[in-house]
Parts: structure tokens; C-alpha cells; sequence
């Protein structure tokens, strides 16, 4: 499981997930039963090395054999690759048109043909953030997946506009952000007894009542990272103690996406030591 944090201020995006892998397998009821939780999965990513294009992943952590990292390189060496079919303009760049390249890559090339026609099929959910070539505001945009179906990209919010998405576990931070739970609608229907049709105006009047404003468009950098941070750890936190396996944990990542300073890694995990894998040479240092 995953929490997965995009984070928009006038100065630049803040991307914050977990490192919690939850493998499961078929219970005697045909229900999954948690197999094992693996705390050191990739879920940021600099889609295009030298570029302030960003991806955050939750849900399916791989498709067939192959994991979402893995993928994710892939399709990277597709952008990057002059001459590709999926090659982008590093000069004229849309982020929209980014967003439709991994929708085509990750859902008709892979998860399609692979799981759609499983009843079983998880949810697979992508943001894609960064900056248009030329633009002065960062963009996000959501691809969802399950099943038979992808809609195309979704923009997260209106170009000018800042503002916090979460996605994966969504209860910690919505309680916190809104206010209320995610039972909460179910509660006032079927518990008490509010007409359907009248669940979703209170459900605005309450978010309304209760929204906590953590995100302001002025905020610095820095404080958006720290908010980013905390809302991952206390995820986290959450469902240490919540009953069950923790679902939510291991070390956390963090990019700062802007528009002079590009992609830049606050916070990363690495399996092998940079220092005894120094980079190597391009063909033009060598």
C-alpha cells in the first residue's frame, strides 16, 4: 500500500511517498490475505533526467514480472530516446502530452493486455507534475487505472491554483485535512438515516466547516517540504498502530520539482553506495 503526496506552491511542486510493498495472496474465501509487507519500493520518479517532469505511483506495485520502477525506466529511455515514436521535444514539451504517453505505456501497452480482463485487477494510479516547456506554473495531472478502465489524464487542479493531493491511504490525511473520515458518507446514510440525495450537500457543508487550510500558495519551499514530510509520517504513523499489517511505512522519498532548479531529490533510498558506483562518463566527458 502507499501514500502518495503532490504538493503545488507558486514556487514549485513537492513530491512525498512511502517505501511499503504489500504482497498478498488468496485466503480460503477467495479473499487476499496479506503475504508480506517489503519496506523499499521506488514510487518517485524523475520521468526525464534534466527536466522538471515528475511521476508518483500507488496502487499496483508491478505489472506481470516487471515492476513499476522497472517500467518507469523504461518508458524514460522511450522519452529520452531521439528518433522514438514516444521521443518528446525537450525544447516544446507539453506536460499534458507527458501525461498521455504514460497513460499509452503503462495502460494499452501493459496493464491492458495484462490484467484488465481480471476481475482481480488493481487499481494501477499515476501523477504526473512538472513544468510545460516555457510555463512559469507547475501542472499535475492524474492517470487511474482499473480494470477495463483508464480515462485519459486528468488535470489534479486549474493551472494557477496550489493546493494538496493524496492519494493510496487515504484515511489519516482526510481526517486530519477535512475533517471527517472516509465512512463518513456511509455513516449518514446508512447508519443515520440521511436521504441520499441530501449525503452529498451536507458532506460540503462539513468540509467546509472543518478544512484545515495547511496549504497557503505562498509558502516557502522548504515548509512545503516539512508538510510533505509530516503527512507521510504520520500515514505512516497511523497505521503502525491501527490493527493489522503496516501497510504504510519504510523510508521516505521526496523531490522538489521547480522551475530553475528542475527535479531535485530531498530524500533518497539507494540498495548500492555511490560512493563504489561513481557515475560514468557521458561519451563527451570520456
Amino acid at each position: 500500500m502507499t501514500i502518495a503526496i503532490s504538493l503545488k506552491v507558486n514556487d514549485g511542486l513537492v513530491l512525498a511517498a512511502d517505501s511499503a510493498s504489500t504482497f498478498f495472496l488468496q485466503g480460503p474465501d477467495g479473499k487476499p490475505v496479506t503475504f508480506n509487507v517489503y519496506n523499499h519500493a521506488n514510487k518517485v520518479f524523475n520521468l526525464v533526467k534534466g527536466l522538471p517532469i515528475g511521476v508518483i505511483t500507488w496502487g499496483a506495485g508491478s505489472i506481470g514480472t516487471s515492476s513499476i520502477e522497472t517500467l518507469m525506466k523504461d518508458l524514460r529511455l522511450k522519452l529520452s530516446t531521439p528518433g522514438d515514436a514516444s521521443a518528446i521535444d525537450r525544447q516544446s514539451y507539453q506536460m499534458q502530452d507527458v501525461a498521455k504517453a504514460v497513460r499509452r505505456f503503462f495502460f494499452d501497452e501493459r496493464y491492458h493486455p495484462s490484467l484488465s480482463g481480471r476481475p482481480d485487477a488493481p487499481e494501477l494510479g499515476f501523477i504526473i507534475a512538472g513544468y510545460s516547456s516555457g510555463q512559469s506554473m507547475a501542472e499535475e495531472f492524474e492517470v487511474s487505472m482499473r480494470g477495463a478502465a483508464c480515462p485519459d489524464p486528468v488535470p489534479v487542479r486549474a493551472l494557477p491554483e496550489c493546493g494538496l493531493k493524496w492519494a493510496g491511504m487515504l484515511e489519516p490525511i482526510s481526517r486530519l485535512i477535512l475533517g471527517y473520515g472516509t465512512g463518513l458518507p456511509n455513516v449518514l446514510e446508512a447508519r443515520l438515516g440521511v436521504p441520499r440525495e441530501q449525503v452529498q450537500p451536507a458532506m460540503q457543508v462539513i468540509q467546509q466547516s472543518l478544512e484545515a487550510p495547511l496549504v497557503v500558495p505562498p509558502m516557502p519551499i522548504q515548509d512545503a517540504i516539512d508538510l510533505a514530510e509530516f503527512l507521510v509520517e504520520l500515514t505512516a504513523k497511523f497505521y503502525r498502530f491501527l490493527p493489522g499489517a503496516q501497510s504504510v511505512g519504510g523510508p521516505i522519498e521526496i523531490a522538489v520539482i521547480t522551475k530553475h532548479e528542475h527535479f531535485k531529490w530531498i530524500k533518497r533510498k539507494h540498495y548500492y553506495s555511490s560512493a563504489l558506483n561513481p557515475p560514468l562518463p557521458t561519451p563527451s566527458e570520456a
